[in-house]
């Protein structure tokens, strides 16, 4: 068996060719890159592992204008066939206008927190807005109604 066929076998089938030889120990426990390396180790031979790249999946340029275009178009549909569609028509069109009025919001969301530091970025830092001032506490003595050191007490 050649580096191909084993990254093609399935992990069961690994580990029963791993058990096959006795210098590999803790089988069941091995994951499916283990597996391959052990059994080229007991083999003696060279073997390269290539690990699957998650994808990323692009984001797609959505304009908020369009997606607004979507929901007055689906609310017009539902609003229309309420009548005379059915119940389930009518809630997946509700669902559909929910799930892009969240994207809206989300991309609107993401939109102006560029902007914002687009914005910080060109001025520095923000300037500080002066504190309004407080207002001065009454004095101690006249709000308390206490006698100082100059006054008596009957």
């Amino acid at each position: 068996m050649e580096e191909k066929d084993l990254t093609k076998m399935t992990v069961t089938k690994l580990r029963e060719e791993a058990k096959k030889y006795t210098s590999i120990e803790g089988v069941s426990a091995m994951k499916k890159e283990d597996l391959i390396m052990a059994i080229a180790d007991a083999r003696g031979e060279p073997i390269e592992i290539k690990k699957k790249k998650a994808r990323k999946k692009k984001k797609k340029e959505v304009d908020i204008a369009d997606l607004k275009k979507k929901i007055k178009a689906l609310r017009k549909e539902k609003a229309e066939g309420q009548k005379s569609k059915s119940r389930k028509e009518t809630d997946r069109l509700r669902r559909k206008i929910k799930e892009l009025k969240r994207q809206a919001r989300k991309f609107g969301k993401e939109k102006s927190e560029v902007a914002a530091t687009a914005k910080k970025g060109e001025k520095g830092a923000a300037p500080v807005a002066p504190a309004a001032a407080a207002p001065e506490p009454a004095p101690a003595d006249a709000a308390k109604g206490e006698s100082g050191p100059g006054t008596t007490t009957a």
